[in-house]
């Protein structure tokens, strides 16, 4: 009976010692939120460095010749394989697909009407016709157009595609 009493008393006065906070830890900054805070001052260990306020303004130096002969050769080559590209994966409209020629004839009129800027595919792979419009590079400019076209051709998707790249336009 004495063993385990002295367990059970060392084990509570472990447990209130563990719990009990410790004040001579430090200089007291006041209580905040209802704790005290430990604070150090470190400002004497700090490295301290001279100021100088009298400093004269730099001048600024500009380039005289800042791109050489082989970056422009360079660039140039750059340039001309990029005139060479004429198609890129994008985004085009499947605005019909389907065996009726008159029923895609009277859409593509419609859409033309509506948005003329745009250039449309016409493909016939037998038994079906194919109705695909405009070349965009993004998904968002597609969906825009679709937007515009949502009435005509309700049922239209955007899909991912071979586009030509305009040279005039970019």
């Amino acid at each position: 009976m004495n063993r385990a009493f002295s367990i059970l008393f060392s084990l509570v006065f472990l447990f209130i010692t563990a719990c009990a906070s410790s004040t001579g830890a430090g200089k007291d900054s006041g209580r905040a939120g209802g704790k005290t805070k430990a604070v150090e001052d470190l400002s004497d260990y700090r490295p301290k460095y001279p100021t100088e306020d009298t400093e004269a303004p730099v001048a600024r130096l500009e380039p005289t010749n800042h791109v050489n002969d082989k970056v422009e050769v360079l660039l140039d080559t750059v340039a001309s394989v990029n005139k060479s590209i004429k198609y890129a994966r994008g985004y085009r409209i499947l605005a019909y697909n389907g065996s009726e020629r008159q029923t895609v004839m009277n859409l593509r009129k419609s859409i033309l009407r509506r948005v003329p800027e745009e250039k449309d595919y016409l493909t016939y792979k037998q038994p079906n016709f194919r109705l695909m419009i405009g070349d965009y590079f993004t998904r968002m400019e597609a969906q825009q157009v679709l937007n515009q076209l949502r009435d005509i051709i309700p049922n239209a998707l955007i899909v991912s595609d071979q586009i030509n790249i305009n040279k005039n336009v970019r």
